[in-house]
């Protein structure tokens, strides 16, 4: 239940970057509905994961996965660059995270 909940944080965690990217360009309630709740939601989850996982481990996949959804969301919904730079790099952000799950 521990991976799933550090799972659940990530998924949050990009809603709340989704909800901040809406505040940069609309400022209304829903914005603002979408950044905090999905930051409270990340967070509180993060919290459950990190009573079971170490805390090395469950910041850095909850990051890793902020990161790799957030740059997803961004060239999915927002239309930003597809450059194989930026696919590689995140690739390796992956790898990063897999390789700390089997360490861990």
């Amino acid at each position: 239940m521990d991976w799933t909940y550090l799972i659940l944080a990530g998924v949050f965690e990009v809603v709340a970057v989704s909800g901040m990217n809406e505040i940069s360009k609309h400022r209304n309630l829903r914005s603002f509905t979408t950044f905090l709740g999905g930051m409270i939601l990340s967070f509180g989850f993060l919290s459950l994961a990190m009573q079971v996982l170490p805390m090395g481990t469950s910041y850095a996949v909850w990051t890793g996965m902020g990161t790799i959804g957030g740059t997803l969301v961004g060239m999915l919904i927002y239309k930003e660059s597809h450059d194989w730079k930026r696919i590689l790099f995140i690739s390796m952000t992956l790898i990063a995270a897999i390789g700390l799950k089997l360490t861990a």
